[in-house]
């Protein structure tokens, strides 16, 4: 079955990728999901993730601030921590965080493009109240999830694909799922693809990268079929090949899956340190 499962992924990649590909590498570094390559072996990078939003409901600004580190043990493996602060309760308090892990089990790589599959996991701890039936492992829920993700390159062109299973765990602080345990669980999917504008022409590692990218990021709760859908379009620098500001806004085109808010505006601050660790 996996065979037959990476044989139908690259064949459908590549010919998405033909439309739009050109004459130079580009990065698959996505803004709101992670592709299946990895950072570079015995790197450590270190992040502040930035979300500005709006509640639905109340009209109030929100503001979460998620630091976060990644650490790259081997080609294959790849590990985040992150911890979730927010305005949420009219307080900037800590309310959790979270563990994320990768393994990379194939990769097909040629001199312009490469193909590549990941799975993944992902708990999170929170002990903020919960607000609504969709489950966000991003600073909302307690939880775990896992999943599988598909990434092909082609020359200035990067296409990525995933899904997940999501399980919604009780908060902490006495702050308990209020739904139905059926309403535990969801799958979520991605889908992104990116676009390397500048340079034109590679001369060095210090010229400035920018990205375009236009992400789809949505789930489906299992028992009760609601669901949400997000388009998400970004812009990514990145600065002598070590440091990265993203810049994204995400809004909601499919509401179903109720939501503590909607949309939301993100900025992201990524410095990377090569060969940190023998």
């Amino acid at each position: 079955m996996m065979p037959v499962l990476i044989f139908f992924m690259r064949r459908l990649f590549i010919l998405l990728c033909f439309i739009s590909a050109e004459r130079a590498m580009a990065q698959e570094l996505f803004v709101y999901s992670e592709p299946a390559s990895n950072m570079s072996a015995k790197s450590i990078g270190l992040r502040l993730n930035n979300y500005f939003m709006r509640q639905t409901l109340t009209r109030e600004n929100m503001y979460q601030l998620q630091p976060e580190i990644m650490v790259g043990l081997s080609k294959k493996i790849m590990l985040h921590g992150e911890a979730f602060f927010s305005n949420m309760d009219k307080n900037f308090a800590l309310e959790g965080g979270s563990f994320y892990a990768k393994y990379r089990f194939f990769s097909n790589d040629d001199v312009h493009s490469h193909f590549r599959m990941a799975a993944y996991g992902k708990i999170a701890v929170n002990n903020a109240l919960v607000h609504h039936p969709a489950i966000d492992l991003n600073g909302h829920n307690s939880g775990y999830e896992a999943g599988i993700v598909a990434t092909q390159l082609i020359n200035k062109f990067a296409f990525s694909a995933g899904g997940s299973v999501v399980h919604a765990l009780d908060n902490s602080n006495g702050h308990k799922f209020y739904l139905p345990e059926k309403n535990r669980n969801a799958v979520s999917y991605n889908v992104a693809i990116g676009k390397l504008m500048l340079p034109k022409e590679y001369v060095d590692y210090n010229q400035v990268n920018v990205n375009l990218m236009l992400e789809m990021l949505g789930q489906t709760n299992l028992a009760t079929r609601n669901h949400f859908l997000d388009l998400a379009p970004s812009v990514q620098f990145i600065f002598l090949s070590k440091m990265r500001l993203d810049i994204g806004y995400r809004y909601a085109v499919i509401k179903d899956l109720q939501r503590l808010y909607d949309n939301s505006f993100f900025v992201r601050f990524e410095y990377n340190l090569f060969n940190a660790f023998k």
